[in-house]
């Protein structure tokens, strides 16, 4: 696009402008100053449909073209005030960005207030305001709610924020560095180091009997001692995750990217990597802060 910021595309563009709405009004003008007698035989334009419905060559009513001088009038009219003609930003020197700046004060004047009364308080306490609640829902619908839906239930990939399962932590402030900062999840692939295909099938047995699910037992055994060496640097021996860099609890049977043998097994064999976004670029502390006790309230609301 850097080939057309110079001056002379809007001088281009200006004329093409110009030029067409003139055209216009000729044309207009041609076919407004012809009438026919009323015993002068119309032509044909030479178009017919279902053999007999003719298009005749009459002009156009007279309301027709009035309603297009009036458009051409209403056309010269906005480029003159408003922007239209190239870099010319015409009279009133209006532009969208001036207009967004402008709404975004008025928004500040209405709701700031209201804003920092709630960024003063402690996030729990935010949580329990029923006003409060009532603007976090909003600002997580325009948000979060691509990723984690709109009732917060999360998806494949994207976790629930219902369950008071966390990776990095459910208390307040780990919420709210979350949306803060953003969180970058990844598990690297681990298949050449538990052996390929089986070996990963055994870990995956493994994983299955921590959360007392169904299991090949003598696969689990096996997948223990790989486990125990390659597996629990993030996860713990007990497996229960480490919230300081984000490994999921694989005893409590939630799963992010499915709980299925072949989904556990891919996972092993391919790794994972999640991200979520820094929100600190496009929202200020008080709206972080409400969002932060919107999503700690609900999961308050299943007892934790």
């Amino acid at each position: 696009m850097s080939d057309f910021t110079h001056e002379a595309w809007s001088l281009y563009i200006a004329l093409i402008t110009v030029v067409s709405i003139i055209a216009c009004a000729v044309l207009l003008k041609a076919l407004s100053t012809r009438r026919v007698a009323k015993d002068e035989q119309v032509g044909t334009t030479g178009h017919t449909w279902d053999e007999d419905l003719t298009e005749l060559n009459n002009p156009l009513p007279r309301w027709w073209m009035w309603l297009f001088y009036i458009t051409i009038v209403f056309s010269v009219v906005y480029l003159v005030l408003y922007p239209g003609l190239g870099s010319f930003r015409g009279y009133l020197g209006w532009t969208s960005t001036g207009q967004f700046e402008d709404e975004v004060k008025r928004a500040e004047a209405r709701f700031g207030p209201i804003y920092r009364k709630f960024l003063a308080q402690d996030i729990k306490q935010v949580a329990a305001d029923p006003e409060a609640r009532a603007i976090g829902q909003k600002l997580f619908l325009n948000y979060c709610a691509q990723c984690h839906g709109s009732d917060a239930g999360g998806a494949k990939g994207f976790p629930s924020l219902r369950d008071g399962d966390w990776l990095y932590g459910g208390e307040p402030e780990a919420i709210k560095t979350s949306i803060t900062e953003g969180r970058a999840g990844l598990m690297p692939p681990q298949g050449a180091l538990v052996g390929g295909d089986e070996g990963a099938k055994d870990v995956a047995h493994y994983v299955l009997s921590l959360s007392g699910r169904t299991h090949d037992s003598l696969r689990a055994s096996r997948g223990k001692a790989k486990f125990d060496t390659i597996c629990m640097a993030c996860h713990g021996l007990d497996g229960k995750g480490n919230k300081q860099i984000g490994a999921p609890n694989l005893t409590d049977n939630v799963w992010l990217h499915g709980g299925t043998e072949a989904a556990i097994i891919e996972t092993i064999l391919k790794g994972r990597k999640g991200e979520m976004p820094a929100h600190k670029d496009f929202l200020d502390a008080a709206k972080i802060h409400l969002l932060a006790a919107y999503v700690y309230g609900l999961s308050a609301e299943t007892g934790k």
